[in-house]
């Protein structure tokens, strides 16, 4: 998927380009991270993926499955990472990716994560 490459390079102009500009990004897991919850508009999604960088840096990605469906695209794989705030390794957890595109644009990004290991690391 071309958005989430692009996401992982970090190329913030072709993200936009690949943007609805109505998207709704939306993380489940558990509310204490300052990356949970949700953004709608370009402009609200990327200031809460500036909250989820200045919080997280991802040291590891694996996507192991993917499966499309229509306009939409479910995908499943591993990360690690390190929270900012504690500076502690998550240890590699798993995550799952529901999104929808409609007219070659991202409309829907809707992340699940082991939130429960993620909080453990995050919150010391």
């Amino acid at each position: 998927m071309a958005f989430m490459g692009a996401m992982g390079s970090g190329d913030m102009d072709t993200m936009g380009t690949l943007m609805a500009d109505d998207m709704v990004w939306h993380n489940e897991g558990d509310a204490s991270l300052p990356w949970i919850g949700g953004a709608t508009g370009k402009e609200n999604v990327f200031a809460f993926l500036g909250k989820f960088s200045e919080n997280f840096r991802t040291t590891a990605w694996e996507n192991t499955d993917a499966f499309a469906s229509g306009d939409t695209v479910a995908v499943f794989g591993r990360m690690n990472g390190i929270t900012i705030h504690s500076g502690k390794e998550v240890g590699e957890f798993s995550f799952a990716l529901r999104a929808k595109v409609k007219d070659g644009q991202v409309v829907l990004w809707h992340w699940f994560e082991d939130s429960f290991a993620v909080s453990q690391a995050y919150n010391g």
